[in-house]
């Protein structure tokens, strides 16, 4: 609010009524002082956080990842890494003690080449950032960055890696911020809130699912499929026992932003369980990652399962664009696992 800083001064009194007639007189035809008065209201809500804001909050976020890679001791993460960011990268410290570093942690590069910033002035407030390519010439990251309160600082949520052959969908600057959509938001091929249980029907049953037609064939989808039934029939071949498969999406997706064209950017969390269940008196060794995760076992002879911590990042097209919507970014990792 803008304020009027310019002095006034008041006059002093007259020590006689000719005086004070005369003031009273003046005044009442003086022109009425100016009043403090708001700044307009904007027709929409300014971007929740600047350009140099976010590349602050990436060097930040770097830093933290920086020094709990180099000691794969996550216990410094949480003051910067929260949701399946924490619990991938957890995990990923694991993995690499278990392989003697032969697998170690995925690489974040924190270097931006596109922002979606969100236009809102409530918490908590979700930022997309699309990073560099990494040194190992692997795919691109979506960093997904999230602030609860005003209070709190911006946390690395989760990431999801680019998928072949796929192309961002046009945002708007982050200079002037991308809408964020609640959802239930209408206009669009798929309610932002429904993707993620219709994508988890199309991992079920593939073309057979009712929502096939809704889903643009996807790398990951593909290989979440073909290694399932890969491990399917390498059980059912050795009479070993059976594979079951499980993917649970989270209630709403985390953020839903939308695109330049009138679509939407929806991302959301994904949960895998896979379970084999063995038959026979088989068993099954225990590779270390996993028996780390398991508490120790090394042998599984009744079941053995894993589950996967996933992010998911979808386009989904305005409702008459005649497109499917679209995986772009995907990430599937073990985070826990147990054996009996």
């Amino acid at each position: 609010m803008s304020r009027d800083h310019r002095r006034t001064t008041r006059p002093r009194l007259a020590t006689t009524g000719v005086a004070l007639l005369s003031m009273l007189a003046l005044a009442g035809c003086a022109a009425p002082l100016p009043e403090p008065a708001p700044e307009p209201v904007p027709a929409v809500p300014p971007p929740a956080v600047s350009v140099d804001q976010s590349q602050r909050v990436l060097a930040s976020v770097g830093e933290v990842l920086a020094a709990a890679d180099a000691a794969a001791d996550p216990a410094g993460l949480p003051a910067r890494l929260d949701g399946p960011a924490l619990a991938t990268r957890t995990a990923e410290y694991v993995w690499a003690q278990a392989t003697g570093g032969a697998r170690p942690p995925t690489a974040l590069p924190v270097d931006e080449q596109v922002l979606v910033v969100p236009e809102t002035d409530t918490w908590p407030r979700t930022q997309l950032v699309v990073s560099e390519q990494p040194d190992d010439l692997q795919a691109p990251r979506v960093l997904v960055l999230r602030q609860e309160s005003a209070r709190e600082p911006y946390k690395l949520w989760g990431w999801a890696r680019l998928l072949q052959n796929v192309q961002m969908p046009p945002t708007a600057a982050p200079e002037e911020g991308s809408p964020e959509l609640p959802p239930d938001a209408e206009g669009l091929l798929v309610p932002p809130g429904e993707v993620g249980a219709r994508y988890a029907d199309v991992l079920t049953h593939g073309d057979g699912s009712e929502h096939a037609a809704s889903f643009a064939p996807d790398s990951f989808r593909s290989t979440v499929q073909e290694t399932r039934s890969a491990l399917a029939s390498s059980l059912q071949g050795a009479g070993a026992g059976a594979l079951t498969e499980t993917y649970v999406p989270a209630a709403e997706p985390v953020v839903t932003l939308g695109t330049a064209d009138g679509g939407a950017l929806v991302v959301t969390e994904m949960t895998t369980t896979s379970t084999v269940t063995l038959a026979g008196g088989a068993t099954i060794p225990v590779e270390p990652f996993y028996a780390a995760l398991a508490g120790g076992a090394t042998t599984a002879g009744t079941s053995f399962s894993r589950v996967f911590t996933g992010v998911l990042v979808v386009y989904v097209p305005p409702a008459d664009a005649g497109a499917p919507a679209q995986v772009l970014a995907a990430e599937h990792v073990v985070t826990s696992a147990a054996a009996q």
